[in-house]
């Protein structure tokens, strides 16, 4: 199953940095050397085994935006599943900005009017950490006026900070098939285990696919945060021509495991009940692994069927 998502914005905008961080392994500092994108490159990513984003990352600069419309507009704007505009905060060109973002929509509109919109408020680390609330809170009141008849969701995005995961989990979330369907096989498990919480990763990613939290956790950000940590323990990995594979913490409050899951995630297990030894946690891991890889077999085959 293929899923067409739009990367659109302004030249410089960071649009292919955060491509580059979520799916080729990049960290935020190596960015620095990519180049322009140079009219619209092409990305196929495998997600879950069976659904394919076939991403489409568009140039900025005026030129190609303006062919965009002209030229290449059922090309660009036909099948599209979701459409990401990358606003850079600090741009000098708001309303040249804006334009071109309600040029997208109207092409939207014609070609692809179910597509789901996001908007994302990035380079938000070079606010002042006392004017981000404010500044975040106008522009989305500004692109939701804007983008009637159609709606927006808005993120404040960052490279350097848990952001970035945050709005790719969300808009990650609203492409996966029947997600309730492993929303419900997830609270299950976690009350078989009795745990706080589980957590469902994708593989390649760690992007957040689902959760089920039985007792509340006053860090709303605590999945994008693990999300970026993991990510970046895994490519010191890498460097060192290792793999990761699980990882356990323990204090005398908590246990968390992160292990491997299925072909595709990767799961994590808070337990506040330290008493209960590793070996019983990992046990419970391990056996319902087959019951999660036959769901994603029985799901990925109904998708294609449908598709």
């Amino acid at each position: 199953m293929r899923k067409k998502v739009l990367l659109m914005g302004k030249s410089g905008s960071g649009k292919t940095s955060m491509r580059s961080i979520i799916f080729a392994n990049y960290i935020a500092r190596d960015t620095r050397r990519l180049g322009a994108t140079i009219d619209v490159e092409h990305t196929h990513v495998r997600f879950l085994g069976n659904l394919v984003l076939n991403l489409w990352d568009c140039g900025g600069q005026e030129a190609f935006m303006e062919n965009y419309f002209a030229n290449q507009r059922d090309n660009i704007f036909r099948n599209v599943e979701v459409l990401i505009y990358v606003f850079d905060v600090e741009s000098r060109e708001l309303e040249k900005d804006l334009h071109y973002y309600q040029s997208c929509l109207e092409a939207i509109l014609q070609n692809s009017p179910d597509a789901k919109i996001f908007c994302l408020v990035h380079k938000m680390d070079l606010v002042q950490e006392d004017q981000r609330d404010g500044i975040f809170r106008e522009r989305e009141a500004t692109l939701s006026r804007l983008s009637r008849p159609l709606e927006c969701t808005c993120f404040r995005t960052s490279i350097w900070d848990e952001t970035l995961y945050k709005a790719w989990s969300s808009i990650v979330y609203l492409l996966i098939p029947n997600v309730q369907q492993i929303e419900k096989n997830l609270a299950n498990f976690a009350n078989i285990l009795d745990a706080d919480e589980v957590i469902l990763f994708e593989r390649a990613t760690f992007l957040v696919i689902s959760h089920s939290q039985r007792k509340p956790h006053k860090d709303i950000h605590r999945f994008e945060k693990i999300s970026n940590i993991i990510k970046q323990f895994k490519l010191s990995c890498s460097k060192l021509a290792a793999s990761f594979e699980s990882t356990e913490v323990r204090n005398s409050t908590f246990a968390a495991f992160i292990d491997m899951f299925t072909p595709n995630t990767y799961v994590m297990v808070i337990m506040s009940d330290p008493s209960i030894p590793s070996a019983a946690t990992l046990i419970n891991i391990r056996n319902a692994r087959k019951h999660f890889e036959k769901l994603e077999r029985i799901e990925g085959q109904a998708f294609m069927r449908t598709w």
